[in-house]
């Protein structure tokens, strides 16, 4: 593959990055109830250490979180070479920012990465990795 291809790539990821992320935290924050739909049936999402699998589970997990405002501060993508991926458009893409709980009112940062999967048109949630950023305690 050549440069030009390889650079135009990571173009892309990272438009597709700023776009998907801009739709999913509007959605997280302010229309939660409709955020399943941007998981695969299959996906994957651990919250703080929790897995849950499958979008069902998955929203009634998001359901039961206070309300929340994200504010993103960085971002970065890059594709996943399709032949690891069954030949399907794959995007890892890591977020970082600081998020607001209506039951507390204090910042408190946060990184995110997702697998997104192009499918039928439509980028869809494989794998979904949220913490809190809290100091570690040994």
């Amino acid at each position: 593959m050549s440069t030009e291809v390889v650079l135009k790539n990571v173009d892309n990821a990272c438009e597709t990055a700023e776009e998907f992320t801009r739709v999913f935290y509007k959605q997280v924050d302010n229309s939660r109830h409709l955020t399943s739909k941007l998981y695969l049936d299959t996906g994957l999402l651990v919250w703080n250490g929790n897995g849950i699998n499958g979008n069902d589970k998955i929203q009634k997990f998001l359901m039961d979180l206070p309300g929340s405002n994200h504010v993103l501060k960085t971002l970065d993508a890059q594709p996943i070479s399709e032949n690891l991926v069954s030949n399907k458009l794959t995007y890892l893409i890591q977020a970082c920012g600081d998020v607001t709980y209506q039951n507390d009112n204090i910042k408190k940062p946060f990184q995110q990465t997702f697998l997104i999967v192009a499918v039928d048109g439509k980028w869809k949630i494989a794998s979904d990795c949220f913490r809190l950023q809290v100091p570690y305690n040994s």
